[in-house]
């Protein structure tokens, strides 16, 4: 036991974070708001058969993290197979820069980014080459 199973995202307007991730990574959500006892949607980041884990998008409880704040809690990361074109569609859709592209020498390129929520997340395209 132990392994992570679930993760939510804390979000101030749930139709907005909805069409971000929606768009940007091709989530699809499922309305679990009378499960919960609040506005709640599951998150289904992609095909059961593929490595990973779904998650949900909730109601943000308390106030955003502030500008410049340094991350406290997770920061979640999404595998993608084409970072120069998923930063694209994230600028696009509302989401900014937290830590530009940059190279984990023979693994991947890496970059973190700030959602339409203020939440931090990173992005990840594998790449042998990557220098």
């Amino acid at each position: 036991m132990g392994r992570l199973v679930h993760f939510e995202i804390h979000v101030d307007d749930m139709e907005r974070a909805r069409k971000f991730y929606g768009e940007v990574f091709g989530w699809t959500f499922e309305d679990w708001s009378e499960y919960a006892g609040m506005p709640y949607l599951g998150a289904v980041t992609g095909d059961k058969k593929e490595l990973g884990i779904d998650g949900a998008l909730m109601q943000r409880q308390g106030p955003p993290l502030k500008a410049n704040q340094p991350v406290n809690g997770y920061a979640c990361t999404m595998a993608v197979e084409d970072f120069d074109a998923s930063e694209a569609k994230i600028i696009e859709h509302g989401g900014k820069v937290a830590m530009p592209k940059h190279a984990l020498p023979g693994m991947a390129w890496q970059g973190y980014f700030i959602d339409t929520e203020g939440n931090i997340f990173g992005v990840h395209q594998p790449d042998e080459n990557a220098e």
